[in-house]
């Protein structure tokens, strides 16, 4: 499968690599990782003012550069060669995705701080029941005058210490696992009644469990309609599990290189190991598993604008080869690094781990298996 980037897309992946390897080291990148801050501040100023990364993808009318899917996917994938810690995929994808879809008063302020790298955004969606399980939700907020009164508690919301405002799935009206009922509200990170328990994440980065203790917020916080917000987050979250899927080939891509590298320089028996057959069978499968990835991938994303079932098809089956080519790819690096491979000194063994990390985020094999399989049963039913 052959795509084509335009000239403009081509100096966007050209100029973030670029910046990318003179200002996005290994070792800065661990730096940052064991920083109080647990995140890089000035690279993040300058995905907005010095490459414009931030509004690369945003729509023209609120203050973007006008582009699509594919920007998110070049910086999504540059950004898994690196490493990179900044919460682009809650701020820009999703954040940005569901904002440009609202619009009004709301999305042109937070979309220009977005833009302008003023506005950080982490998805406070997960609870302990619900897996992942979109419309699994039993924090409630109840409309009070020209107020929301929150209530409830979300777990493992990702980059929530570096965020400014937090994406909040509420439920506004029926019973835990109803569709309808569901409202999403951008609130405030810093809002009165919220309390936060922050700590790292395996993979280098930060999370926190978020509770809120009657939290009031005002009612323009909303996004979209009140009990209507899963129809305008689900073409959103498949966005976001694309984005995810090109990051992982960034990821994928850095670890093979590394191992071919690692394998030209050891030598064993007086030979570099790369000259043993077995491993350049190993090696190559990993580079086969890659481009399959890499290949669905941009198939989704090609079908981001198709009916919802078939978008959301291809986004499942996208991530399902993502998560089978992530476990292959990873354990084939690190055993073929040996001890190396798991020693903190060696970049390999953290790839690894976001590796680990991007194979259950946003949905597991097991979990996307079964989304294909129910909307395949409802095309098969139909016809």
């Amino acid at each position: 499968m052959d795509f084509q980037f335009s000239d403009e897309q081509q100096m966007l992946r050209d100029m973030l690599e670029r910046y990318l390897d003179e200002q996005y080291a290994f070792d800065k990148r661990m730096a940052a990782v064991a920083s109080a801050p647990g995140w890089r501040p000035e690279c993040w100023q300058a995905f907005a003012s010095e490459l414009g990364i931030l509004a690369a993808a945003l729509p023209e009318s609120l203050g973007g550069l006008g582009g699509s899917a594919t920007e998110h996917l070049i910086v999504m994938e540059a950004f898994g060669r690196a490493l990179v810690l900044e919460p682009y995929l809650p701020t820009v994808v999703l954040g940005g995705g569901l904002l440009a879809r609202v619009g009004g008063d709301i999305a042109a302020r937070i979309v220009s701080g977005i833009a302008s790298g003023d506005v950080r955004i982490a998805w406070a969606q997960s609870e302990t029941q619900g897996r992942y399980c979109l419309h699994d939700i039993q924090t409630r907020a109840r409309r009070d005058g020209d107020s929301y009164v929150l209530s409830g508690h979300k777990t493992v919301v990702l980059g929530a210490p570096w965020a400014t405002h937090l994406l909040v799935s509420v439920r506004t009206a029926g019973e835990r696992l109803d569709r309808e009922g569901i409202s999403l509200l951008l609130v405030d990170r810093n809002t009165v009644g919220i309390r936060t328990q922050d700590y790292p994440t395996v993979d280098g980065g930060r999370a926190a469990e978020v509770w809120f203790d009657d939290v009031r917020i005002p009612a323009a916080a909303l996004l979209g309609t009140q009990d209507h917000g899963l129809e305008l987050l689900e073409p959103v979250f498949d966005e976001v599990v694309v984005a995810l899927c090109a990051e992982a080939v960034g990821v994928m891509r850095k670890m093979l290189a590394d191992t071919v590298a690692y394998a030209k320089e050891r030598t064993q028996f007086g030979v570099p190991i790369a000259s043993f057959q077995t491993l350049q069978h190993r090696m190559v499968d990993m580079h086969l598993h890659i481009e399959q990835a890499s290949a669905l991938t941009w198939l989704a994303a090609m079908k981001l604008d198709a009916s919802p079932r078939e978008r959301s098809m291809a986004a499942s089956a996208a991530k399902v080869r993502i998560g089978k080519a992530l476990r292959a790819v990873g354990q084939g690096a690190v055993q073929i690094h040996g001890g190396m491979g798991i020693a903190e000194e060696l970049a390999v063994g953290h790839y690894f781990k976001r590796a680990t990390v991007i194979e259950q985020q946003f949905g597991s094999v097991d979990h996307h298996v079964r989304r294909y399989d129910a909307l395949a049963g409802e095309v098969c039913h139909e016809s």
